[in-house]
C-alpha cells in the first residue's frame, strides 16, 4: 500500500498518508503528470534521471510532467517500479483525467437549441461562442430581460425551473428586476 504525505499547491490540495485509492479520489481529473512532478521532487529526482532509468527519452517524461501528454500503461508500470508507486496509480489518474476531459468536452458542446433565438437577444455577442454552463447567470438574466416567450421557454427547457428561478431570485440589484420577476411569475408558475 502506498503511503505519503503531499501538498500539490497548484490544486491546494494536501493528502496525508493514503492508499492509492484515496489518492485518486483526492486527485480525480488531475493530470497524472502533476503527481509525478511532485513525486519526483520529494525523492529529489530529475526527469531526466527518470528517463534515463527506465530506458526513456527526457522529452517524453518532460512533456508528461507538463501535462502536454498522456501517460501509457507500459511507460506508467515501469514509472511506478522505479519511484516505488503502487502499480496502477498513474493510469487510473490518466483515466480520470481523461474522463474529466471529455465531460469537459461535452458541457462545451451543450447548448440550447439557437434557432429559438433572435440575433437582437444578443445583439453584442456571437452566440455561437457562448459558453451556456459558464455564463448561466449571465445568459438567463438577459434572456428574461429581453427574450420573447418562445426564449424564455427555451432557456427554461436547457436549464431547468429551479435553476431559473435561483437565478432570477439573486438579481436583487438587477435594473430589470421587475421585468425578471414578471416572467418569474409567468413562466415558473409560482413567485
Amino acid at each position: 500500500m502506498l503511503h505519503c504525505f503531499f501538498i500539490l499547491p497548484a490544486i491546494n490540495k494536501i493528502v496525508y498518508f493514503c492508499s492509492v485509492n484515496k489518492i485518486v479520489e483526492i486527485l480525480k481529473g488531475v493530470h497524472p503528470g502533476l503527481f509525478l512532478k511532485h513525486e519526483l521532487s520529494e525523492k529529489n529526482i530529475s526527469g531526466k534521471l527518470l528517463a534515463e532509468s527506465i530506458g526513456e527519452h527526457p522529452q517524453t517524461i518532460s512533456a508528461i510532467i507538463c501535462g502536454r501528454r498522456s501517460m501509457n500503461t507500459a511507460l506508467s508500470l515501469q514509472i511506478e517500479r522505479f519511484l516505488g508507486i503502487e502499480e496502477g496509480t498513474l493510469m487510473m489518474l490518466q483515466v480520470y483525467f481523461d474522463i474529466q476531459q471529455e465531460k469537459n468536452k461535452n458541457k462545451a458542446e451543450m447548448h440550447p437549441d439557437l434557432s429559438q433565438f433572435s440575433s437582437s437577444v444578443f445583439w453584442d455577442l456571437d452566440i455561437e461562442k457562448i459558453d451556456w454552463n459558464q455564463h448561466k447567470n449571465f445568459v438567463i438574466r438577459r434572456i428574461f430581460g429581453y427574450g420573447n416567450e418562445n426564449e424564455i421557454k427555451e432557456i427554461i427547457r436547457f436549464y431547468g425551473e429551479n435553476d431559473v428561478a435561483k437565478v432570477i431570485d439573486s438579481c436583487s440589484n438587477d435594473k430589470f428586476l421587475p421585468h425578471l420577476k414578471a416572467n418569474r411569475k409567468q413562466y415558473l408558475n409560482y413567485v
